[in-house]
């Protein structure tokens, strides 16, 4: 009997009502946490065949010794009761985003008699306003600075104040009028919270009305004859001017909004949000999570809203809840969501998609910056000696390696349709990419689209490579006052030959039958002393040759982030291979019959505009001035691309191995990548 049956409830005693439920393991605690519409319904997907469900599902489900759940009234008493179990159970197989960084706050501790701004980090408390976060402290506090002049609220500490009020002196501050010292009764309490209300309502983005208010106070001194009160107000009003120069205009309609996007993989989710209020960023923020089920975006965008909103206090709900939340995708019950948070603002609140205009444009800017925050993560968790050898050695232990592989090559193949077949080869030493060292493969006697194929074509090439190189280098000892240990050398130049060196790993992009036709490769060249294992894509499992079920790594192994990580660079590098040899072959095909255009001229033309697409964008005149190109024969090939349409821009429906990873192919090459045809 399968463990996720024996504890399976009675046919028929889950309600099928909305309710939030509980998987428990042997202990006792509580693994995950989630909600529903039909607890029947929903609780019942993870009872069955353990094959069909998602691994990461399968390890919670077969973790877990029980499951109970709570009956509510409405959907978002569910969603409010998930994230309160969520906070309170802390389970293990939920997502938990973590910040990537730690932000600064900008603070108003508004329960104070006499309440105090300030720029701090960490969690938040009770009875304090907070504006925010900022990506650096140093610019929060030089804006504060700025605003005090015009809103001259208390910015000291406890004791400063305290020793004011005992002392009847103000600080500096007081003093240069950037405090209105109520420590020594200058200003009432209430006169006080009344400057303290304009500060926060101009951090809030309502800034129109101070201005104006400013404007018309300056005026109305100047007709006075009030000169030097007049260039007081005029010099606030530089200062609130100033303020806003340091907020960028987004949103021109002024509106107020949270924009979220996501950058994923596999393994990890990076999200980024950008608080715009009154059409202004106001402030950034950043998270980083494992991924620990088969969710989708929509899915990751319900997770992350429940973090950043369901435990959004009363007080701070107009601040910290927008009219409008912009997302990668809508969360399955979008309309549930924006009733819970309708309700915490006290106002309608919109949660969309934007698709065109201004807010596509942010969003697409806050992709970007996830995008990086992920690359930043990945590279900072890469460059770690100690989680490197512990990658490797958790390699050797998975795959029963006699030792931690140093030296892994990967290979992937690429095509479209089975056109312009390539392959490529990667190299990471001691964890890290040896871009050198890397090679590409040109597939030419192949037809068809038979990865296979092509896998043992190059497998052979690079291994019978290795044979002759050994066959032809000669061993040389070490210097031990250099540090160097023993190498193989050209006899004629005494060049060390870096591919005569067997690697300690073989990793294919693919599964079973990638990987057996690499062994196969092996095998023929009388090769057996080199492990091989591939990766495939859907499921992250590590397949090993005459093995019928897959070696799984748990999820948050770091064998298993550096396997995909060498996957994916074998990938990117296919894929930046495979694209130049196909806009090179477009730009030949669609020029051949333009008349005295031969192949030396048809490659200054690719080199001189980069791709077909540019080419055919370009006048005749730019066409002109390619060295080699005249007038006659700029009006040729204008005529020519003309004729061979749109299509020939795009390669047409790639292969999976194409589509799959294009996000990846804009990551900088770094050192120079070596070419093998």
């Amino acid at each position: 009997m399968s463990p996720a049956l024996s504890y399976r409830p009675a046919p028929g005693s889950i309600p099928t009502q909305p309710g939030v439920y509980r998987f428990r393991d042997r202990q006792g605690r509580v693994i995950y946490v989630g909600k529903a519409k039909n607890l029947r319904a929903r609780l019942s997907s993870y009872f069955q065949d353990i094959a069909n469900l998602h691994p990461r599902t399968a390890t919670m489900v077969t973790t877990a010794t029980s499951v109970e759940w709570t009956v509510v009234g409405t959907e978002v008493e569910a969603l409010q009761l998930e994230y309160s179990w969520i906070k309170e159970f802390d389970p293990r197989f939920n997502v938990k985003y973590r910040d990537d960084k730690s932000y600064p706050w900008l603070a108003v501790t508004v329960s104070e008699e006499f309440p105090r701004v300030m720029v701090g980090r960490g969690a938040k408390r009770r009875g304090t306003r907070y504006f925010g976060p900022y990506s650096h402290a140093w610019a929060i506090r030089e804006t504060v600075d700025i605003l005090l002049r015009v809103f001259p609220m208390r910015s000291c500490s406890n004791g400063v104040f305290k020793r004011s009020s005992q002392i009847g002196r103000p600080c500096l501050l007081g003093y240069i009028d950037k405090c209105a010292a109520p420590c020594v009764g200058n200003v009432s309490p209430e006169q006080h919270r009344e400057i303290v209300d304009d500060f926060c309502e101009f951090m809030a983005g309502r800034t129109r009305p101070f201005i104006k208010r400013i404007e018309d106070q300056m005026y109305a001194a100047s007709d006075e004859l009030d000169f030097e009160r007049a260039a007081r107000l005029r010099d606030d009003l530089g200062a609130m001017q100033k303020a806003l120069e340091k907020q960028a205009v987004v949103l021109g309609d002024g509106a107020d909004a949270d924009v979220i996007a996501l950058a994923e993989d596999p393994l990890e989710v990076a999200v980024q949000v950008f608080y715009v209020r009154g059409g202004r960023i106001r402030g950034q923020r950043g998270w980083v999570a494992d991924r620990t089920d088969e969710g989708d975006t929509a899915a990751l965008v319900e997770h992350f809203l429940l973090q950043l909103y369901a435990g959004v206090a009363a007080e701070e709900a107009r601040d910290a809840v927008p009219r409008e939340i912009l997302v990668p995708a809508l969360p399955a019950e979008a309309a549930t969501w924006e009733q819970l948070l309708s309700d915490l603002r006290g106002s309608r609140v919109e949660i969309r998609v934007p698709q065109r205009g201004d807010k596509r444009t942010l969003q697409e800017t806050v992709a970007r910056n996830a995008t990086e925050a992920l690359a930043l993560h990945k590279t900072k968790r890469a460059s770690d000696l100690t989680t490197r050898n512990r990658a490797l050695a958790e390699i050797a232990e998975a795959l029963e390696l006699d030792e931690a592989p140093l030296r892994i090559e990967c290979y992937d193949v690429s095509h479209t349709q089975g056109t312009e077949i390539v392959a490529s080869m990667v190299v990471f030493e001691d964890g890290l990419a040896r871009k050198g060292e890397y090679r590409r493969f040109v597939i030419r006697d192949q037809d068809g689209s038979d990865d296979v194929a092509a896998m043992n074509e190059v497998i052979t090439r690079r291994f019978r490579r290795l044979l002759d190189e050994q066959a032809r280098s000669e061993l040389r000892p070490g210097d031990p006052a250099t540090g160097t240990g023993p190498m193989l050398v050209d006899p004629d130049t005494g060049r060390p030959r870096k591919f005569a060196y067997a690697p300690g790993l073989v990793v294919v992009d693919g599964g079973a039958p990638q990987v057996a036709a690499a062994q196969r490769a092996l095998a023929e060249l009388g090769i057996d002393d080199i492990p091989v294992c591939g990766l495939a894509k859907r499921l992250e499992e590590v397949w090993v040759p005459g093995e019928e079920d897959p070696v799984i790594l748990p999820r948050t192994s770091e064998g298993l982030y550096l396997l995909q990580r060498v996957r994916d660079e074998a990938h990117r590098f296919a894929i930046g291979h495979h694209r130049n040899r196909r806009s090179r072959s477009m730009v030949e095909s669609v020029l051949d019959d333009v008349p005295g255009l031969g192949e030396v001229r048809r490659k200054t033309l690719l080199r001189h505009f980069g791709s077909l697409r540019k080419l055919r964008a370009a006048t005749v005149e730019e066409i002109a001035l390619v060295p080699g190109i005249g007038p006659r024969t700029a009006e040729a090939i204008k005529t020519a691309l003309g004729a061979g349409g749109e299509a020939a821009d795009d390669a047409g429906p790639a292969s999976s191995t194409m589509s799959a990873m294009q996000a990846v192919e804009t990551t900088p090459g770094g050192a120079t990548e070596r070419t093998d045809d």
